[in-house]
């Protein structure tokens, strides 16, 4: 319950001090991921993730508190694994830079292909049985999964996605 207060607080303080919030998706960003994330923005943003429904409860409270319905559009944005990144920066520039933190990864069994993967031509020490591949919005098997770590290969990038921006009470895609 302590933490749920202060995580109240917190919000509501950054609701108050910030203008611009971008609300960035963060399916598969790891933790030492997030910290260079955070580390990079320091100074002119904070990124604050947590649960939806707490944060939805947060957000109502404090459109209630202080009279302005504004806050209130925030509400449908918050869906899925996301963050926010409270900022008083350049929109376009925050952006940018959490786009540089983009990190290669493996393909893991059972996860969606995001991009189709094709393996350069070449030498693989394998034979032409073992190279035949998934195309994109196919789930990664386990075999496939084995074949791209034996050659190398990290197919996949993760990173914070923005996927929509919140200023003065207006939103944006």
């Amino acid at each position: 319950a302590d933490k749920k207060i202060a995580y109240d607080a917190k919000l509501c303080q950054l609701l108050d001090e910030y203008t611009q919030i971008l609300i960035a998706a963060a399916d598969n960003v790891g933790s030492k991921q997030l910290q260079n994330i955070r580390k990079g923005l320091r100074g002119d943003s904070i990124v604050l993730m947590g649960k939806n429904t707490m944060m939805k409860r947060s957000v109502r409270m404090h459109a209630e508190k202080t009279g302005n319905q504004a806050f209130l559009n925030l509400i449908p944005l918050l869906q899925g694994n996301v963050g926010l990144i409270f900022t008083k920066g350049d929109l376009k520039e925050v952006s940018e830079e959490v786009a540089k933190y983009k990190v290669g990864a493996p393909a893991r069994v059972g996860l969606v292909a995001p991009i189709d993967v094709v393996v350069p031509p070449g030498n693989t020490g394998l034979d032409p049985s073992q190279t035949s591949f998934f195309q994109k919005g196919e789930k990664v098997g386990s075999s496939e999964a084995a074949l791209l770590a034996k050659l190398g290969i990290r197919p996949f990038s993760y990173g914070l996605v923005v996927l929509s921006v919140y200023d003065n009470g207006s939103v944006f895609s």
